[in-house]
């Protein structure tokens, strides 16, 4: 395949300000355009992009030209929208969260090996410098043998628009929770065993959860723990991590999203007191962040529709994620402990 030409559908914040932006900083990709049924919106995309605007998703799987085809919807349109664009010929990348649930998760890999179509997720926080710093601590032995790993994401106030209605999977659960069940996926790879969460519905005029945590329990015994909190106006750190040797924290959030609102995400650059540390118990240590790199995602799509190269995000290893997400949503209903049985991670490149 020569360059793949890609269209995004929607063009709001995701839209907008993540994939076609990062699509079109990769040389081997062309943004070919973006789909939206507001007019005033197609209007501005041709100045703002310089791409092609459709009308409607139809319209997008309906013309040969395009390749690639990239969800920027509603959560709760991922699964119908994918397995219609890849039964039309059209590869997919969907945002996070790549489902509600697993049964939406399994028919939509079922439907890309039914096509031989790739099906991959925008898990572009798999390139955090957070993230990436506290995988290469652990890698090197730093921390010994981590058995805890807490994560938190936290805002104030309810989310707005779509993201602030639960029909439609909204709420920080599904939005910000996505990434750190995957995050947490990948660090501990281990099989999955047990799953306990609790929400809190604390807002008024929304329906969905002011506050989720979820506990999951790995097959030799480790503990993941994920805050997510739309009432935290004083933050917990992004990461806390207890190894056998050492002890591991850092605070922030990766600062490639402002860059990149600002339009230059290679200014990215995160504050020297967000740096993480570590404590043995002896001293403690300054670790600087390893740069992150949301660019990796899209060239890497590029690189396998055009070279057969590996596949980064692979809907086999977020599926581990979901399966999470999946057994902290019927454990907030059910009030019990939810037990799974998802095998291991086999060894995957990030």
């Amino acid at each position: 395949m020569s360059k793949p030409r890609a269209v995004v559908i929607g063009y709001g914040f995701a839209g907008k300000s993540f994939h076609s932006y990062l699509i079109s900083l990769v040389p081997g990709m062309i943004l070919h355009g973006i789909a939206s049924r507001d007019a005033a919106t197609r209007a501005r995309i041709a100045t703002e992009r310089g791409c092609k605007a459709y009308e409607s998703f139809e319209q997008v799987i309906e013309d040969p030209e395009v390749d690639l085809v990239v969800l920027a919807t509603p959560n709760n349109t991922h699964a119908e929208l994918s397995i219609r664009a890849m039964r039309a010929g059209k590869h997919v990348v969907t945002d996070k969260v790549m489902a509600l649930d697993l049964e939406e998760c399994d028919r939509m890999i079922a439907t890309a090996q039914a096509e031989s179509k790739l099906l991959s997720v925008f898990q572009n926080r798999r390139w955090d410098g957070d993230y990436l710093t506290l995988r290469q601590t652990m890698a090197d032995g730093a921390l010994g043998d981590v058995r805890w790993l807490e994560m938190a994401w936290d805002r104030f106030g309810a989310p707005t628009g779509w993201r602030g209605e639960a029909a439609m999977g909204g709420g920080r659960f599904y939005d910000l929770g996505a990434h750190l069940a995957d995050q947490l996926a990948m660090l501990f790879p281990q099989a999955i065993q047990s799953v306990y969460c609790r929400m809190n519905y604390d807002f008024p005029d929304a329906d969905v959860e002011s506050e989720a945590m979820f506990m999951v329990g790995f097959e030799d015994g480790r503990t993941g723990v994920c805050d997510l909190s739309s009432l935290s106006a004083i933050s917990k750190p992004r990461f806390y991590a207890r190894g056998t040797k050492a002890t591991f924290i850092k605070y922030g959030l990766d600062p490639q999203e402002d860059a990149m609102k600002a339009g230059n995400i290679d200014a990215a650059r995160e504050d020297p007191r967000n740096y993480a540390r570590i404590n043995d118990n002896r001293e403690e240590k300054i670790v600087p962040t390893l740069p992150g790199r949301w660019r990796n995602y899209y060239e890497n799509i590029a690189d396998v529709l055009t070279n057969g190269a590996d596949l980064w995000v692979k809907p086999e290893e977020v599926r581990r994620g979901i399966a999470i997400l999946d057994a902290a949503m019927r454990s907030s209903k059910s009030g019990q402990v939810v037990e799974l049985d998802v095998p291991a991670l086999k060894e995957s490149r990030i």
